[in-house]
């Protein structure tokens, strides 16, 4: 029989909420925790996203831990390279490499009722802990639609988080499916590379300008000799994207987001077919806004074509549309995103009487304050269900949850209990709350069909407030919410007065 590694606290994944959660814990002083990393290194998606392009669309000062402000920042908006540099240092800073078991990838998880245990299954061995934090990443499993013929394709055909170190497009016939996030940073990339890109779009998306410009080595040493600088820069940035979360509330406002969304596209393009192609039918917000100065310009470029029709078939050097489109390439590159809503983790977690997660969740993910789920004791979910944002740094709400997290394992201290999670009700009064809030946001009466939603058309993504909002909800625990439990007797805790 295996031996069963044991630690009080397991984090599960190395991304900017994997780290944040062991700098915390470190920082309270909890140091009887390791990190399980199914990789090599520390970096969760920006590791692993390495396409031409990839850069982030949340300003560099913004997107950032609070407690370590980097005042070196090359860009305004940085590219992946060091973002990901950015997190390996703070793994190396804070001492978090002793912590971490790389190339463990989890398989899956169960709790243990009559232990108050999680069991974690591995690919490289077995593990017990009181506490589980699942910082596995909201953007880390690819969506690949499945594509009748694609199995026949004797070309590359890969999703752009798995990127091959040795591809090389130059003089090739590209083709690119799908025109989200990901796609509009690394078509501009290879355009002017390639012998023909076909791009075939779902639903076009709004594009607003993105200011690219560097940060000069003289603002960065004013940053690094007074860090108050920094801190008012990111505070400025805090606020105004806060005010653009207000518009996303109330649609009518969001009008003058399309006027900058229409003339950074009319800059740019000049043919009325290609203009209609590209404009979306939507409001403005409903779907994710993304920013680029360059994707337009690469749309109009001559050896680029826009299909706007579905993909019905895969051949062994050719893509055919429903429309009779049918184009030879000699690659195929998925920007279709990742599976946000169809939580992958959700099924290999079992909580108290066997449960499977993703059979309570039935396609609809609830969770109280998006952290912390009834039936699954001892569950800290990072990036849980409606945390996500569409105007601002998810890294804020990462954080809040953190605090959360702390000030529920201090509680658990303070009262040696041995097990805690949230009482149904509880979980059911803030979906509630939550959903009351979405009605009458761009997210839901905005007329698109969005990753946000799920299998239900509920928005169960993201955060329909202000992050200050959920923070401060996140900043306080009412115990009257949790139910606890020490030693073996299951006790409800009393609510604080």
């Amino acid at each position: 029989m295996k031996p069963i590694n044991k630690a009080r606290i397991i984090i599960i994944g190395s991304g900017f909420a994997g780290i944040a959660a062991a700098v915390r814990l470190k920082q309270a002083g909890e140091n009887d925790f390791i990190i399980l990393e199914r990789s090599e290194d520390v970096g969760g998606v920006w590791r692993d996203n390495r396409y031409p392009g990839c850069a982030c669309d949340v300003e560099s000062h913004l997107y950032s831990l609070s407690f370590a402000p980097n005042p070196n920042w090359s860009r305004k908006f940085s590219s992946q390279p060091e973002i990901y540099a950015y997190l390996q240092d703070c793994a190396k800073k804070f001492d978090l490499i002793s912590h971490v078991r790389f190339r463990h990838e989890v398989k899956r998880m169960e709790w243990k009722e009559d232990t108050g245990e999680w069991y974690v299954a591995t690919s490289q061995g077995d593990f017990n802990a009181k506490i589980v934090v699942g910082a596995f990443g909201a953007l880390s499993n690819p969506a690949i639609p499945n594509l009748k013929g694609l199995d026949t394709f004797a070309g590359e055909a890969f999703h752009s988080s798995n990127w091959p170190k040795n591809f090389e497009p130059k003089g090739k016939r590209i083709s690119v499916i799908g025109t989200g996030a990901s796609a509009i940073q690394f078509i501009p990339a290879l355009q002017p590379e390639v012998d023909s890109m076909t791009v075939f779009q779902r639903t076009p998306a709004w594009v607003v300008g993105r200011p690219g410009q560097k940060i000069s080595p003289t603002k960065q040493k004013l940053y690094s000799k007074f860090p108050f600088l920094q801190k008012a820069t990111r505070l400025g940035i805090y606020i105004r994207r806060e005010l653009l979360g207000i518009a996303f509330r109330n649609p009518k406002y969001m009008k003058i987001v399309k006027k900058a969304a229409l003339s950074n596209m009319y800059r740019s393009i000049k043919d009325p077919v290609l203009r209609e192609k590209l404009t979306p039918d939507y409001i403005i917000g409903c779907k994710r806004i993304l920013q680029s100065n360059v994707y337009y310009p690469a749309m109009a470029a001559p050896n680029v074509n826009v299909v706007t029709s579905g993909v019905v078939e895969v051949t062994e050097d050719s893509i055919i549309a429903a429309d009779g489109t049918e184009a030879k390439v000699d690659s195929i590159i998925f920007g279709t995103g990742f599976q946000i809503t169809d939580i992958p983790f959700a099924n290999y977690i079992f909580g108290k009487n066997g449960q499977r997660l993703a059979d309570v969740w039935a396609g609809s993910p609830k969770a109280y304050l998006g952290t912390t789920v009834s039936g699954f004791p001892n569950l800290f979910i990072m990036q849980g269900p409606n945390t996500g944002l569409g105007h601002t740094s998810v890294i804020y709400m990462i954080e809040a949850q953190i605090k959360q997290m702390m000030k529920v394992l201090k509680h658990m201290q303070k009262n040696q209990l041995d097990v805690i999670e949230p009482s149904m009700d509880a979980q059911n009064g803030f979906v509630e709350k939550t959903e009351k809030s979405m009605k009458g946001t761009v997210w839901t009466s905005g007329g698109c069909k969005s990753w946000y939603l799920d299998h239900t058309g509920r928005n169960s993504t993201l955060w329909p407030g202000s992050t200050f909002s959920f923070s401060r909800l996140a900043g306080k625990v009412n115990t009257g919410d949790y139910i606890g439990r020490q030693a073996s007797a299951e006790t409800e805790v009393p609510a604080r007065k």
